[in-house]
C-alpha cells in the first residue's frame, strides 16, 4: 500500500459539510458581538489634551465625505455612512469587506 502525501491530495468536503456548517452557525448565533463605528481619530500631546474645555473642537483624520469603519469585536467588517433612525444615530452599510479575501487582509482595530 502506497502512502499518500496529504499536501498533494485534493480536498473533497464531506457531503454533509454544508449541514454541519449550518448547525455550527446555529450554535454560535447567540454569541454577543460588539459592533462599533469609528468616525475618525487623532493624535495629540498630553498637554493639548488637558487643555480641552467644553466647546473645544478636535479635528479628526477623516474627511466628511469618507465612509466610516464598521468593526465587529475590533475587526474591520464593513464601511458605511451615518443616518438618523427615530431620533438616534444609525449606520448604513455601503461596502462589506470581501470575505473571500485572505484573512491576512482583514484589519484589526484596538
Amino acid at each position: 500500500m502506497n502512502a499518500v502525501d496529504v499536501e498533494d491530495a485534493p480536498f473533497t468536503p464531506a457531503p454533509h459539510a454544508e449541514v454541519d456548517a449550518a448547525a455550527s452557525f446555529r450554535l454560535l448565533a447567540d454569541v454577543p458581538i460588539r459592533l462599533s463605528v469609528q468616525v475618525g481619530s487623532t493624535s495629540m500631546k498630553l498637554s493639548d489634551l488637558v487643555e480641552l474645555v467644553e466647546g473645544s473642537v478636535v479635528e479628526l483624520d477623516r474627511q466628511t465625505h469618507e465612509l466610516l469603519d464598521i468593526t465587529a469585536n475590533g475587526t474591520l467588517i464593513a464601511r458605511g455612512e451615518v443616518v438618523m433612525v427615530n431620533g438616534r444615530f444609525g449606520v448604513r452599510v455601503i461596502d462589506v469587506v470581501n470575505t473571500d479575501a485572505a484573512t491576512g487582509s482583514l484589519e484589526r482595530r484596538a
